[in-house]
């Protein structure tokens, strides 16, 4: 597996966590050895493990949060570390759908990447882009 293929399945990994709600799949997706940060939209940035662990056990806990899928994601990499962008498509209890743009920083231990930073924010995006988007991502269970 490259180093590109190996960083987009950690992606993939985190945003299966989120399908699943499943925080110890989440917590296992970020790295336990270095500092690590996250900004949910509309929060201020959280810092440290049990900060960030925190946040996401009450997000993925609370039946209320919507659904979300990545799309476009690309991988950057930079030595040991990397960057993915992508969009998140959110579907929201009515049934609309919403965009986010993310930012998911990712940091290589040996041959294993973990997440030490994820930012999204709200984007316009024409859903239309997504038609050639991979048919394998995770995808959200409803």
């Amino acid at each position: 597996m490259s180093n590109q293929e190996a960083v987009l399945f950690a992606n993939d990994a985190f945003y299966a966590a989120f399908a699943e709600r499943d925080i110890e799949a989440m917590a296992r997706v970020w790295s336990q050895n270095n500092p690590i940060s996250c900004t949910h939209p509309g929060w201020q940035t959280l810092e440290g493990h049990e900060e960030v662990m925190e946040s996401w056990t009450a997000i993925l806990s609370n039946p209320e949060s919507p659904l979300i899928v990545c799309r476009a994601r690309r991988a950057a990499i930079y030595g040991d570390m990397a960057i993915v962008t992508c969009v998140e498509e959110i579907s929201t209890q009515s049934n609309e759908h919403e965009f986010l743009a993310a930012t998911n920083v990712f940091v290589r231990s040996g041959r294993v990447w973990t997440m030490v930073h994820h930012q999204a924010g709200p984007v316009h995006v024409d859903p239309n882009v997504f038609e050639d988007d991979d048919e394998d991502q995770p995808q959200a269970i409803n």
